[in-house]
């Protein structure tokens, strides 16, 4: 069964609401990213509501919760980074947490609840967005257990949507 889509751009004021919401929680001026006019198209999934801004997918709505999208260069650029062992890339691509054993270093500061980008060891690429269950202070200190949430991965549905998205705009 085909599955159902809706699509739909936000009004300016929605977008404004939008953009100055989720950016204290990214810790990111969107408003700055994007100068100038914005145009932000709303993709509704059976799974997931994705935000199209100026064309290219950067937010990503589950319920109640917003995220950055794993494309999204403005975040990733500026984001804390936590880095993990080529053991734990397979299970964080399949959809586990990030686990205190499998984390190698960290690049910036967080605060419990922020969000971070996971990326491999090897070739530094970004394979997942969390949220840090922790400080990057406890975090050191921890030696088991989960302590960044995977809420957005390489393969998962949403990653898997957009790409086919991508390759029927082209």
């Amino acid at each position: 069964m085909p599955e159902k889509i809706r699509r739909h751009f936000l009004k300016t004021k929605e977008v404004k609401d939008l953009l100055n919401g989720v950016s204290g929680r990214l810790k990111v001026c969107l408003e700055q990213i994007f100068e100038g006019k914005v145009n932000v198209e709303v993709v509704e999934t059976e799974f997931a509501e994705i935000f199209l801004v100026n064309g290219k997918p950067i937010l990503i709505k589950v319920g109640e919760s917003i995220f950055p999208a794993l494309v999204f260069n403005g975040f990733l650029v500026s984001a804390p980074k936590v880095v993990v062992d080529m053991g734990a890339v397979p299970h964080i691509c399949n959809g586990a947490n990030v686990m205190a054993p499998g984390i190698v270093c960290f690049e910036g500061d967080f605060m419990k609840g922020d969000f971070v980008v996971v990326v491999d060891e090897k070739h530094g690429k970004p394979i997942a967005i969390g949220e840090a269950l922790h400080n990057s202070e406890e975090i050191k200190k921890i030696k088991q257990g989960v302590v960044v949430k995977n809420l957005h991965f390489v393969g998962d549905k949403i990653w898997n949507f957009m790409k086919k998205q991508d390759a029927l705009a082209q």
